[in-house]
């Protein structure tokens, strides 16, 4: 699996640690940065470069990190494309691919030990998209609305 990772200075060195644990694991992994501590930087561009990436190379998933991993969140689903997904256990973790084929996961370094969050994006990475009808037509609404700032009602353009 391609893997792309981001982090601002709150998650460097997990990211670091999980950047060889994820490789160890036979995926490919992108380094998005941060490549060097800096506790004043900013995690918006690191968050979005990860979301860039995973949109420009389908089927890659991205991880982004950060102190609880809602900034990030918000930062990465800027991206048209993106559905990023907040993750804080198990089943956070395997829903997001499930049922809403969340293409990046965010994770919060100050919420969990290191153990606990390399399970999670473990867990992302390997759960597939269920496929299942309800939930694509509920993504293609949401991408719907990011294309056009609207949704379209499928009865209101069908014929009687």
């Amino acid at each position: 699996m391609d893997v792309h990772i981001g982090t601002d200075h709150a998650g460097f060195e997990l990211k670091n640690r999980l950047v060889k644990a994820l490789r160890a694991k036979g995926h490919e992994v992108t380094d998005h940065g941060a490549h060097q501590y800096d506790a004043l930087d900013d995690y918006p561009p690191f968050c979005t470069d990860v979301g860039q990436a995973v949109v420009g190379h389908p089927g890659s998933l991205g991880v982004v990190i950060g102190g609880s991993g809602n900034g990030e969140q918000i930062a990465a689903n800027k991206v048209r494309g993106v559905r990023a997904a907040l993750v804080w256990n198990e089943d956070t973790a395997r829903l997001a691919r499930q049922h809403n084929d969340a293409n990046v996961i965010s994770i919060g370094a100050r919420q969990h030990t290191e153990e606990e969050l390399e399970e999670l994006i473990d867990i992302f990475l390997a759960e597939p998209f269920s496929g299942e009808d309800r939930h694509q037509r509920r993504i293609d609404l949401v991408s719907q609305y990011e294309e056009t700032g609207d949704y379209v009602d499928p009865a209101a353009t069908s014929a009687p």
